[in-house]
Formats: C-alpha cells, sequence, structure tokens
C-alpha cells in the first residue's frame, strides 16, 4: 500500500467518477479524511466526495472490487476549490489506465489541477444530461453484472457443447428424460465451467440465450427445424439441472437468477435482463418449472426479495421478514410485494362490479348522475390513466390480449359517458335527452358480460383458472387460422352473390339479406328458403355450397385445433401455470412505480404529483407520498401486518430448527426425528431391494457377462500358463 509522504503530499492511486466528478480516492484516507475535506471543496465536488469519504470502506481495508455503500447525507467540507494548496503527485504509482498518455500531463499548481477537474466535471455533467433524457426505468437496466463480451463468449462455449451433444435428429425423450445419455453428468459438468470460476454465475442466463438462438434457427432453417428444436430443449434441460444443482440458496437466487447479464448483437450490448425474466420472454417452461427458480418466484412474490431503494435492478432480501413486531409491517412501502399489488387490484375489481351492478340497476329516467354512476365513472378514468402510463413506460411490447380487451371495455363506458352528456345538454322535456340517456344506459348494459369476464384478469393466481386461461389463451391463437380462412371465403362468397343480385335487376338491394343469410349459415342456422327465388338456380347452389365449406370443413377444423390446444396444455398444465404465474409476478416487479398507487388511486397521485412535486424538496415529496399511501392502504396494510407477523413467528421456528423460512411441516415429518433408519437397519434393506434408474437392466447384463468374461479369461490364462511350467 502506497504511504503518505507528508502532511500536504497524498498519492493519487486512482480516479473514480461518480455522479458526474472525478473523485480522488487516497491510500489510507481515513486520518486524512479532515486534510481531503479542506484539498477538495466546491459546490459541484464536495457532496459526491463527502459522500464517498464517509463510506465505512474508507478504511485501509477497502478493495476496489467490493466497492462500498455510499452514504447519502454529505459532511461538511469548509475550503473551496480556489483556496487548494499545492499537491505533490507520484505519477510512477498511477494505474496504467491513468497514466499521463491517457489524462494528460497531470501538474502540481492547483489553478491546472482546477481546470482539469472543471472540465472533466462539464463533460461528465454533459453525459449525465444526456442518460437523465432516458426513462428510469430504461435507464436502471443499462448495466451488466459481467462484460457483455465474456458473456458471449459463454454462450458460444455453450452452443458448440450443445452442437456436439446433439450432433442429429433424435427422438426428444432421449434428452428429457431423467438419467438422460445424451445430457449426463459429464455434460453438466462441462457446461458449468463454461464460464469458468469468474464468469460462472451466467451459464444458466447463456443457455437461455442459446434457447432462443436455436429457436430462431429453427425458423430460419425449416429443412432442420426439428435438430434446432431439439438442441433448443436440451438448453432448457441443462438450465433446469443447473438451477437444481446448486446448494447455496442465496447465491442461487441473487447472483444466478436475479444478477442481470446481457450480450453482444451487431456490435452493441443487449439490454440487461436476468434469468428470471428471460425464461418468461421465451416462455422456457422447463426452466421456470424447477425448485430453485420457483423458490425465487415465490421470494418475489411474497415480497422477500425486493428491489433496492437506490437501483430498482438490485434485488435484496427484506429485512424485516423475521420481525415479529406488529407495527413494523404497517410499511406502505409493502404495497409493492406482488400478492398485495394483485389484492388490492381484485378488491377494487370487485368495487368497480359492485358500482357498475348498481349503475345499471338504478335508471335515472331524467338523465342524471347517481352516486354509483359518478363513481363508476372516476374508477374507469383511474383505470385509462393506468393503461396509458403502462404503454407510456413499457412500450407495445406490453400490449397483450387483456390491454385491448381493457380497452375495448373503457371505450364502451367512455361514449356512454359522452352520451349521458350529450343528453344533459337538452332541456328536461326534450326528446333528445331521453334518446341519448337510453342509449347510454343501452351500452352500459350491453357490456355487462365483459365486466364480469374482466374478473378473470385477477384470478389467474388460483391454480384453477389460471389454466384454464392458458387453455383459452392458446385456443384463442390458434383460432386464428379459422377466421383467417372464414375471412376469405365470405369475401368470395359475398362477392359472388352480390353479383347474382346485379345481374338479376342490376340493382344492389338484397346485400342486408345476404349478410344476414350467411350469418345465419355460419352460426350452424342456415336458411334456405329465400334463396328459391334468388337469381335461381344459381343463388341456392352458390348457398348450399358456402353452408357446406363453412360448416363441414371450416368448424371442423376450428373444433380440431381447439383439441389439439387443450390437450398440449393439459398434457404440461403444472408447467404451463407456473410459467403464467411468474409472468404475472414479474409484471408487478418489472417496472416498480416510486409510490405504488394502484388504479384508480392513481388519480391521487396525479394531484398530489401535480400540486407538490414541482416545489416541494424531495424527500418532503416522498414522505407526504408515505403518508397519504399509509391512509389509503390502513385498511389492506392491517391484514397484511396481520399475516407478516404470523409469517415472522413461523420463520424463526424454521430458522430454530435449521430449516428454510418457507418450510412447512407436513405430517409425515412430525414424528421423523423419532425414527433412525440407520440404526435399526432399514437403509441397507432399502439400498439391497433399491432398482437402478440410471442404467438399463440389458446393460447390467452385459456389464456382469463382460466381467465374467474376463474372470474366465484370467483362469484360463493362469492354467495354459501352470501347464506350460
Amino acid at each position: 500500500m502506497l504511504h503518505q509522504a507528508g502532511p500536504r503530499k497524498v498519492e493519487f492511486i486512482e480516479s473514480f467518477r461518480f455522479q458526474a466528478c472525478p473523485i480522488l480516492l487516497v491510500a489510507d484516507p481515513a486520518p486524512n479524511r479532515a486534510l481531503l475535506s479542506s484539498y477538495f471543496s466546491s459546490p459541484w465536488l464536495e457532496a459526491p466526495l463527502a459522500r464517498f469519504l464517509a463510506c465505512k470502506a474508507c478504511s485501509a481495508a477497502a478493495s476496489p472490487s467490493h466497492p462500498p455503500p455510499i452514504p447519502s447525507s454529505p459532511l461538511p467540507l469548509p475550503l473551496p476549490l480556489h483556496e487548494l494548496p499545492r499537491i505533490s503527485f507520484c505519477d510512477a504509482n498511477l494505474p496504467s489506465s491513468h497514466r499521463r498518455d491517457k489524462l494528460g500531463p497531470i501538474h502540481s499548481s492547483r489553478g491546472k489541477i482546477a481546470d482539469s477537474l472543471a472540465m472533466a466535471s462539464r463533460r461528465d455533467l454533459l453525459h449525465e444530461e444526456e442518460r437523465a433524457l432516458v426513462p428510469p426505468h430504461v435507464r436502471e437496466r443499462l448495466t451488466s453484472a459481467i462484460p457483455a463480451t465474456d458473456v458471449t463468449k459463454v454462450c458460444l462455449r455453450l452452443r458448440h457443447l450443445v452442437q456436439e451433444c446433439i450432433p442429429c435428429e433424435m427422438e426428444e425423450a432421449r434428452v428429457t428424460t431423467p438419467h438422460s445419455k445424451i445430457i449426463t453428468k459429464q455434460v453438466l459438468q462441462a457446461a458449468k465451467e463454461a464460464g469458468g470460476e469468474s464468469h460462472k454465475s451466467c451459464v444458466v442466463y447463456s443457455l437461455l440465450v442459446n434457447q432462443r438462438w436455436f429457436r430462431r434457427e429453427a425458423v430460419a432453417e425449416l429443412w432442420d427445424a426439428g435438430l434446432h428444436n431439439l438442441r433448443a430443449e436440451a438448453c432448457g434441460v441443462i438450465a433446469k439441472a443447473l438451477i437444481e444443482s446448486e446448494d447455496d440458496t442465496h447465491y442461487l437466487l441473487h447472483v444466478v437468477l436475479l444478477r442481470r447479464y446481457s450480450f453482444i448483437v451487431d456490435g452493441r450490448p443487449t439490454t440487461p435482463v436476468n434469468v428470471i425474466e428471460k425464461a418468461v420472454d421465451l416462455h422456457s417452461v422447463r426452466v421456470i418449472g424447477s425448485s430453485g427458480y420457483q423458490k425465487c418466484i415465490d421470494y418475489l412474490w411474497r415480497g422477500w426479495l425486493v428491489q433496492d431503494e437506490n437501483d430498482a435492478a438490485v434485488f435484496v432480501d427484506y429485512k424485516n421478514k423475521d420481525n415479529p413486531n406488529f407495527f413494523v409491517h404497517m410499511d406502505p412501502d409493502r404495497m409493492r410485494a406482488p400478492r398485495y399489488q394483485n389484492a388490492a387490484q381484485l378488491l377494487f375489481s370487485l368495487i368497480y362490479l359492485a358500482l357498475y351492478t348498481a349503475a345499471i340497476n338504478s335508471v335515472n329516467a331524467g338523465g342524471g348522475f347517481d352516486g354509483a354512476e359518478v363513481a363508476l365513472y372516476i374508477f374507469t378514468l383511474g383505470f385509462i390513466c393506468d393503461e396509458l402510463l403502462k404503454f407510456y413506460k413499457a412500450g407495445y411490447q406490453i400490449l397483450g390480449f387483456w390491454n385491448a380487451f381493457n380497452g375495448l371495455l373503457y371505450s364502451f363506458i367512455t361514449v356512454s359517458f359522452i352520451f349521458k352528456i350529450i343528453g344533459l345538454m337538452h332541456d328536461l322535456d326534450s326528446g333528445h335527452r331521453k334518446t341519448y340517456t337510453q342509449l347510454s344506459y343501452n351500452l352500459l348494459a350491453f357490456i355487462a358480460p365483459m365486466f364480469w369476464s374482466r374478473l378473470m384478469l385477477y384470478l389467474d393466481s388460483f391454480r384453477f383458472f389460471g389454466a384454464m386461461l392458458v387453455v383459452l389463451k392458446v385456443m384463442m391463437k390458434e383460432s386464428m387460422i379459422f377466421f383467417a380462412l372464414l375471412v376469405i371465403i365470405i369475401l368470395g362468397f359475398l362477392q359472388a352473390f352480390i353479383g347474382l343480385d346485379i345481374t338479376e335487376n342490376n340493382l344492389v338491394d338484397d346485400v342486408p339479406f345476404i349478410v344476414e343469410s350467411m350469418l345465419k349459415a355460419i352460426m350452424q342456422s342456415p336458411e334456405f328458403d329465400g334463396f328459391e327465388s334468388f337469381a335461381h338456380p344459381w343463388g341456392v347452389i352458390l348457398y348450399y355450397c358456402f353452408t357446406f365449406v363453412v360448416m363441414i370443413i371450416l368448424l371442423n377444423i376450428l373444433i380440431a385445433l381447439y383439441n389439439s390446444a387443450y390437450e398440449d396444455i393439459y398434457e404440461n398444465a403444472d408447467d404451463e401455470f407456473l410459467a403464467l404465474f411468474a409472468q404475472k409476478t414479474m409484471q408487478f416487479v418489472r417496472a416498480p412505480d416510486e409510490n405504488v398507487y394502484i388504479a384508480p388511486l392513481n388519480l391521487i397521485e396525479i394531484i398530489v404529483s401535480a400540486l407538490t412535486e414541482w416545489w416541494l424538496p424531495k424527500h418532503a415529496y416522498e414522505t407526504l407520498n408515505d403518508w397519504i399511501m399509509a391512509f389509503l392502504y390502513s385498511p389492506l396494510l392491517v391484514v397484511a401486518a396481520y399475516l407478516e407477523t404470523k409469517t415472522a413467528h413461523k420463520i424463526r421456528q424454521n430458522r430454530a430448527r435449521g430449516e428454510e423460512d418457507e418450510d412447512v411441516v407436513h405430517e409425515w415429518e412430525q414424528l421423523a426425528h423419532e425414527v433412525d433408519f440407520e440404526a435399526e437397519g432399514w437403509i441397507k434393506t432399502c439400498d439391497s431391494v433399491r432398482p437402478n434408474v440410471e442404467d438399463d437392466a440389458a446393460v447390467l447384463e452385459v456389464r456382469k457377462l463382460r466381467s465374467e468374461v474376463e474372470e474366465l479369461k484370467t483362469m484360463i490364462t493362469k492354467l495354459v500358463e501352470e501347464r506350460q511350467t
């Protein structure tokens, strides 16, 4: 370690860029803290420098590879920069990245040092200004735990390994079966070594990257699609095996699954994501169904793994999960836990449905608003703002079936509200007012099935509803083939019918009749009587053909598609539900709000933000939001605190037994400690009858025969030698 040369001399050993300014770190800074405070004080330097010097790791034991946490409050620094005394720097001790050829000549003159620092500060301020233009939810993901180049190398090593292990097409069961002869223990060990000792944490992530590569290759090279899909499945098998073989839970959760990595594409690193996100995006149900992955999802769902307040890309353990104090858990920040957000959303949806029921069952003939209608439209405004905010934050990638469903529902309610307002603009006795009011209520009544179906969005965390939603989702995707064929056929026959209509009387006057008859045929209720006199005999023949194609061919294709989708999902129903649950959990975790105002409470956030955020200090604004959320969520927080207090007692009991925090004592475990299988000799008995599931019976017989042949050869050799002697 470098030593201090004198009371007015320090040695420059490393330069750090921190909060848009360079920071000078000195060897053994603890005794020189006051000295450095007087050296490097300036309006733009004092706060970051003081925070850095106030770190616990400013002791001699600090190492660059383990940076210390930065305190939030700066120390007071007395002297401005123009009073900076002369400082001697020992350039011979500088790292190669900070020598004169990199930084330029280092002068002892305090004026030139100040100019150099100011120039660096301006460059960094410009850089920070550019970064500030990026939304926070994007900026938080700009760093990878391991350099993207190194991760890409690991990906390529694993790609070569999988290609060598699966050189040709084979049955998928040979790869996916337990104790596979393809994915052996040696293959798993080689996969672990692909990252070496320093980069082994990104192996699972790299396997998911390869899974994506092989799937894309299967689409690009259809002649080898079976081989590439099999290799993609092998990547999932290896990744699942590596996750389940990891014994260190903390390392698995925080480093393997939740640390963010990126790789190089087109010369640039991709957006860093973690394994949890990558598996959800790829719908890798095999990886999602692994025990370690589900443990991580369970911790995220419970709120035992929370995002760091200073960096939402980093997950830390919830420190109070074993605290039995009731009031500790009465924290509005606990509403960030996905299970509490889901419960709140379900509660607000039930209230929303109750308001709709009250509004539709209490029609105001005069066209005025009652309390239920006002609350209904306020709730709708909050939900619309929430959908727009999601779209603004995450872009079009977040759009899905439920977004389209909710958008259609809110559009109907908005149009109903507009009709109600138009009606109120007319006189009370006006017929227009009655017409628009009736139209408004008709629209509200029309969307009642959509209101009830909307509950399914918040019930998918239950296994029964979740599995059915997965089936419905796949069925809707499969039905796209049917509807594409149906549209083409309808357009063709519609043009034919219109052509016959024009030929008959040079007028297009039967279009409503034609469209209605075609729709009835699609609904399996055709009417042939009307076509007896329609361009006879061509009209009725054409209608018979249309009915046959739709009812016999297309509808049976739709039934076959639905049946295939149902069988495919229910063969793997458990993993599909786990994948849906993981996706739901990540929706809450991926783009967290600084203040959790669940719609329609987000309207309160908008009002508070508009009135106070622009002039209140940040700390005061955060305190204000905490108090508001504590008041709004107080009923839910009481229930949450009660549940977490009970859970804290269970966690302490589990830790006293040396078990995992979430462990549950089942019936078969209650008296297991009173049985000693080894002393009773029961273990030997079980070992003697335990079948060998790793090797086939034929292989075992061949091995036994080989050993016997070797013994026979040895005996014959001995007999020959004895006879010769």
